[in-house]
């Protein structure tokens, strides 16, 4: 095995022969790190239009989320100032 670190993040040890939980493990982990994504992605051409749609639709979705985890958590802090301060 090499000791490079991108196949040592990606290590899974089989303990007591239990591949079908090491499989899990190792599933979990190529899908945080976005490899079947990318993986499922590659697997047929796809046409520039649509790449460029897809690259749009995934920033605005991006863009998106990160605005409503802000909101959120503005929403969720128990010791804010009152914005209607009086009224």
């Amino acid at each position: 095995m090499a000791k490079h670190l991108r196949f040592v993040a990606r290590t899974v040890m089989v303990k007591d022969g239990d591949v079908q939980a090491a499989y899990k493990v190792l599933s979990g982990v190529l899908s945080k790190d976005g490899i079947i994504h990318d993986v499922k992605l590659k697997r047929y051409y796809e046409k520039p239009c649509r790449e460029r749609q897809r690259k749009s639709f995934e920033n605005c979705r991006r863009i998106y989320n990160k605005d409503m985890a802000r909101r959120i958590d503005f929403i969720s802090r128990t010791n804010r100032k009152d914005p209607w301060f009086g009224c």
